[in-house]
């Protein structure tokens, strides 16, 4: 099989099986569940699909953490069988361009280690397979006509470039072949190499995409509403790989409708909340069971605090700017790691957590200032009313 050419490529063996659908299969490994640590650059990326997802209809589904770190399951539009995108994010950066040698190197000389090996043994479920490898590094001169997209002229001119890749894997990997009987030819036919930038890269192309996204869908974002919108998709990205095939498959899958059905929700609080006085904050509150005392004096801080951003007190005060990006950073992270299950405490309690949070950089200020706790924790509630921040936890 190893000896087939491009231009014979027989399928017929994938068909003797009645194999089970990518959905239900069960992962040959879970490494990542119990690897979640460091992955940052590999949720970035998830996002970014999920940005897909919204963008392009026939993403019907995306796995974060099954069979390989993120699965896109397309609807090929055809009436026949669906495709599924088997994604390796390497976050590890290689002193090195990648090459056919490091694309078939195994771990200890054991079979079935490599990249290559990995990534084709997920060619094993109902759906046509299709394979994606995104690294930071570039990759070298003889593997840079997969880094254009499948069916585009380049590829097709190439074909001579592909079999010299096919000779050389076949020295390395002789005895290379999926489940379903594909060689190398295929996985060459089918793959794409995406070279992507760091992680700071692609979470500035993240922010641009959702304000075009935005755009286009009439209710513009400013930056900040971008900025949280993002760490929730990153944060639901994050969970879904951390869960476990069995017993949360479901959560590990997220459906284009459920996806699309959130963005429109948080959209439209967003949008609300350019235009709020204090409304959504009320609703927030009341939705954390906070009494209605609490209530009123978080209005009547908000009131003050915005207000107080409108006198030279504070507009010309040059600490200003920094001072509420210090409590946007610090709202963000408290609120990571409550959304996370990092947290074990009620809606209540992470309300007065973040109070706490607002005293502690009072309590920093620099001698000689004036107390800025009313300050601080007005913006704490401007924050929370213009959608930025839930003392509930996050549904997803």
């Amino acid at each position: 099989m190893n000896s087939k050419s491009f231009n014979a490529v027989d399928e017929s063996q994938s068909r003797i099986y009645d194999w089970p659908s990518v959905d239900q299969c069960k992962p040959l490994e879970e490494g990542g569940p119990e690897a979640r640590r460091g992955f940052n650059y590999q949720d970035e990326i998830a996002v970014s699909f999920l940005l897909d997802m919204i963008e392009d209809p026939s993403i019907i589904r995306i796995h974060c953490e099954t069979h390989d770190d993120i699965v896109v399951v397309r609807d090929t539009g055809d009436g026949k069988e669906n495709c599924a995108e088997y994604v390796q994010v390497k976050a590890s950066e290689l002193d090195q361009l990648w090459t056919i040698a490091t694309l078939c190197q195994r771990k200890n000389s054991k079979q079935g280690t490599s990249i290559l090996e990995r990534s084709i043994a997920h060619d094993r479920c109902n759906e046509k397979s299709r394979f994606r490898v995104v690294t930071l590094r570039q990759v070298s001169a003889k593997l840079r006509i997969l880094t254009f997209p499948i069916l585009s002229e380049a590829r097709v001119r190439g074909r001579n470039q592909l079999n010299e890749i096919k000779s050389e894997i076949e020295k390395k990997c002789s005895d290379l072949v999926s489940p379903k009987g594909n060689d190398c030819v295929y996985w060459l036919e089918n793959c794409h190499w995406d070279v992507r930038n760091d992680e700071e890269s692609v979470r500035c192309q993240n922010v641009l995409r959702v304000y075009k996204i935005s755009c286009a869908r009439g209710s513009p974002m400013l930056h900040d509403s971008i900025v949280s919108l993002l760490d929730e998709m990153r944060l639901w990205a994050m969970k879904a790989g951390s869960a476990p095939w069995v017993p949360d498959r479901a959560k590990k899958i997220i459906p284009r409708n459920e996806l699309c059905q959130w963005w429109d929700k948080r959209a439209n609080e967003i949008l609300s909340a350019s235009h709020s006085s204090g409304g959504n904050l009320v609703r927030k509150m009341k939705e954390a069971s906070l009494p209605q005392d609490v209530i009123n004096s978080a209005l009547d801080l908000r009131r003050k605090y915005t207000r107080s951003l409108r006198t030279p007190r504070y507009a010309d005060d040059d600490i200003t700017e920094d001072l509420l990006a210090q409590v946007q950073a610090e709202l963000i992270s408290l609120r990571s790691r409550y959304t996370a299950g990092l947290l074990d405490v009620d809606a209540q309690a992470f309300h007065v957590m973040c109070l706490d949070k607002m005293d502690e950089i009072n309590r920093g200020r620099q001698l000689r200032e004036p107390d800025l706790s009313p300050f601080l924790k007005g913006c704490l509630y401007d924050v929370a009313d213009r959608c930025l921040l839930k003392f509930e936890k996050m549904a997803i």
